[in-house]
């Protein structure tokens, strides 16, 4: 596990162990900003230091991973679930438009004197 780390102007520095940041919490050095990821805040100038961190990502059909990982340590991984329902949605959405397209409505009257030529020639207007 590893707790994330931003520095006295709000930018953020390498992860570290919870120990450390345990430390750094009981000496008022630095103060909680989240807990979920855990984040802390340094109340001291500290250096800007960071490591290469290197990012993969796997992607499948049903679910998709990513990591990140900085000498040869995993700093943050993820699962994520696709979706598997989309075709089957998009066929019945497409359905029910067909039917809805092809439905006869007794109730609604026949238009066909909205035609530009029939109107004008009705009114008179060759």
């Amino acid at each position: 596990m590893k707790v994330y780390v931003i520095n006295k102007d709000g930018k953020p520095l390498m992860p570290t162990c919870p120990a450390a940041a345990i430390l750094l919490l009981k000496d008022g050095k630095a103060k909680v900003i989240r807990r979920t990821p855990f984040t802390i805040k340094l109340l001291y100038q500290a250096m800007e230091y960071k490591q290469e961190v290197i990012a993969g990502m796997d992607t499948g059909s049903k679910k998709m991973g990513s990591a990140a990982v900085a000498n040869g340590e995993v700093v943050y991984q993820s699962e994520t679930e696709l979706r598997t329902d989309i075709s089957r949605k998009m066929q019945r959405r497409k359905t029910y438009r067909r039917s809805r397209r092809s439905r006869k409505t007794r109730y609604r009257k026949p238009r066909f004197l909205n035609r530009g030529k029939v109107v004008k020639m009705e009114r008179g207007l060759t």
